[in-house]
């Protein structure tokens, strides 16, 4: 996938509502379509992935326009317990393996239905679930519900997983923290446009963690790959 050239036309019906906004502001509905350019050239063999950008920069498109057949969707959840709601081959062992993997180690919420579980419960039990289906996984608003040491807790695990079974996993965020913690093969950033792996991942670095600190306040250490 060396080359995407993404268009979505976006253009609103001309109702009335629309129209007015368009006159009171200057804009044309034109200015509803996106249209995103870039170049990713992933490396042969890799495991983890991120696509990493402020919001509105393209990234749930790009990651649905190149690995559309692995991107997670919602889950239909509808047991009175999440653990009877994970995939019907998998064993007891096989799936609180993986819950721990994820960073969901609250065994009586094991017992409790979707539902009732907080945001980042939910994220993780996602988590756990496209894991336990698939060998590749694009993940999108990956630890966005989450405080930020949970988001470190699940990306060290997550990081663990997805190399010692090595499978693939893309993390869709406008998080910059994780790139210290998941520790990726590759990132691209949607702010750039650019995509940065291996040495040009580590001579790029300065770039990606001053948005880092500047999103989140705080120093972080450099990539080493």
């Amino acid at each position: 996938m060396p080359h995407f050239d993404i268009v979505r036309n976006n253009a609103p019906e001309n109702t009335f509502r629309v129209s007015k906004v368009c006159s009171d502001f200057d804009v044309k509905y034109e200015h509803s379509n996106e249209h995103f350019i870039g170049d990713l050239n992933l490396p042969e063999s890799w495991n983890i992935g991120v696509i990493v950008g402020k919001s509105g920069t393209g990234k749930t498109t790009i990651a649905k326009e190149l690995f559309g057949q692995n991107y997670v969707c919602s889950f239909d959840y509808k047991s009175k317990s999440v653990i009877d709601d994970m995939p019907k081959g998998c064993t007891v062992e096989d799936i609180t393996r993986m819950f721990y993997a994820c960073g969901f180690g609250s065994v009586p919420s094991w017992l409790k239905p979707y539902s009732v579980l907080s945001n980042g419960e939910k994220m993780r039990v996602d988590l756990a679930n496209a894991l336990l289906q698939n060998d590749f996984v694009v993940f999108d608003e990956f630890t966005s519900v989450v405080d930020r040491n949970v988001a470190q807790t699940c990306c060290i695990a997550v990081n663990k997983t997805i190399k010692r079974l090595n499978k693939q996993f893309v993390a869709v965020t406008c998080h910059y923290d994780v790139l210290e913690w998941l520790q990726p093969d590759w990132v691209f950033d949607t702010d750039t446009m650019q995509c940065f792996f291996g040495k040009s991942l580590v001579r790029k670095n300065n770039s990606l963690f001053e948005n880092a600190n500047e999103a989140n306040g705080k120093n972080l250490s450099v990539i080493t790959i």
